[in-house]
């Protein structure tokens, strides 16, 4: 989870967030470059009295600031889109899980059972236990296990939700009437907190969500226990 005074993304858990951090830090190193060209450009119209009469009209600078953009965008572009591809894909996952958003929490159905199915309520301040987060504990938590593909399947029930963990790089919409799906694979156990990431009314910083991923041993006696 993030901690205070915090500069960068939280670290990655899934290789879809892994990922993600690439590109982030590859598209940073270009804006990077390109902030400290156009700065030197800068400086140097400012301090050189030196001119060339030919510059200004010269077909070959045309051409290279012409060319160079169009190169950066393809460098910025290819990598996007090829993680755009991999977050939609869906490959044969193991546990689909469907999540549905309310004013305000979030309810859990594991599709693969009878009667798993229970709803994750924010635990109020003055009921929080020593070392538990405030605004991001919940009483139910969403158990997976690790290592594995999950499918989750995200609707709402009255208004736009977006269910959101960062440190797996997810983030997808809860829409009234429509059914998204997204899938996430953690790469190590622990716990992973996320929020409602859509304006949906009054209590909407008040809906966290938690997941804790776990051991495929420990899920299957978990899952024994709740059904």
């Amino acid at each position: 989870m993030a901690y205070p005074f915090q500069l960068g993304l939280q670290d990655a858990t899934s290789p879809i967030m892994e990922e993600l951090l690439h590109f982030h830090d590859h598209t940073l190193m270009i804006v990077f470059l390109i902030s400290s060209l156009i700065l030197y450009i800068i400086s140097l119209m400012l301090t050189t009295k030196l001119t060339h009469t030919s510059t200004m009209d010269a077909q070959e600078v045309e051409t290279v600031w012409t060319i160079l953009p169009a190169i950066i965008l393809i460098l910025i572009a290819l990598p996007s889109l090829r993680i755009l591809y991999m977050m939609d894909e869906i490959n044969n996952p193991s546990l689909t899980v469907k999540t549905m958003g309310h004013q305000w929490y979030w309810s859990y159905e594991y599709t693969d059972y009878e009667d798993l199915n229970f709803d994750s309520y924010m635990i109020p301040t003055q009921e929080l236990k020593p070392g538990e987060l405030r605004l991001l504990e919940v009483d139910n938590r969403v158990v997976l296990p690790m290592e594995m593909t999950i499918r989750m399947l995200i609707s709402s029930e009255d208004v736009l939700h977006s269910w959101a963990v960062p440190s797996l790089g997810l983030k997808t919409d809860a829409i009234p009437g429509r059914l998204n799906q997204t899938t996430l694979m953690a790469m190590r156990p622990g716990l992973y907190y996320g929020q409602c990431s859509e304006i949906c009314g009054s209590n909407h910083s008040f809906m966290p969500i938690v997941l804790e991923m776990v051991p495929l041993s420990y899920f299957e006696t978990w899952s024994a226990l709740m059904v």
